[in-house]
């Protein structure tokens, strides 16, 4: 019975690498769009979107394992011999599974730091503009007002 639990919690390792394999992809398209002059927000969005259904995958795969090893936490406790092969290739997956998860979150802070210079240059590129179509209507007011006063001396000339 304890073979069999942990058949499924190495088939839940086995997934949960594919799902941080997935993430790590999305993560890398991410960068590649972020670097991109063009930069397509909706295209950004929908790979957060599709991050987010994986994020919400590993979730659900880190309870199932939780419940199932905990079901037979006590019995590998005492019969660790028996199972030691299985247990081995368990550890190993764990290793790999704990490598990506860095990994990835280090690809996190790098996209999380060009989103936030990306945005930064938007909101200088906004506020540029800003400055420039005030100055291009503080001088039509200027321009309209001299024209009016210059109109206003000539018909009292005449």
């Amino acid at each position: 019975m304890t073979s069999s639990y942990l058949d499924i919690l190495e088939d839940s390792l086995k997934k949960k690498k594919t799902v941080l394999e997935s993430i790590e992809k999305y993560n890398l398209s991410q960068s590649e769009l972020l670097k991109d002059e063009s930069f397509d927000m909706e295209q950004f969005d929908a790979l957060v979107d599709k991050k987010d259904a994986c994020i919400e995958e590993l979730e659900k795969l880190d309870e199932g394992f939780e419940t199932v090893y905990e079901q037979i936490k006590n019995e590998l406790d005492r019969d660790r011999n028996q199972y030691a092969d299985q247990i081995k290739r368990l550890q190993e997956l764990i290793s790999q599974v704990t490598e990506k998860s860095v990994s990835i979150q280090a690809q996190e802070a790098r996209n999380k730091d060009m989103v936030s210079a990306h945005f930064k240059r938007e909101r200088e590129a906004l506020g540029q503009g800003r400055k420039s179509s005030k100055a291009a209507y503080s001088y039509y007011q200027n321009l309209n007002k001299a024209v009016r006063e210059d109109a206003s001396i000539m018909d009292m000339k005449k």
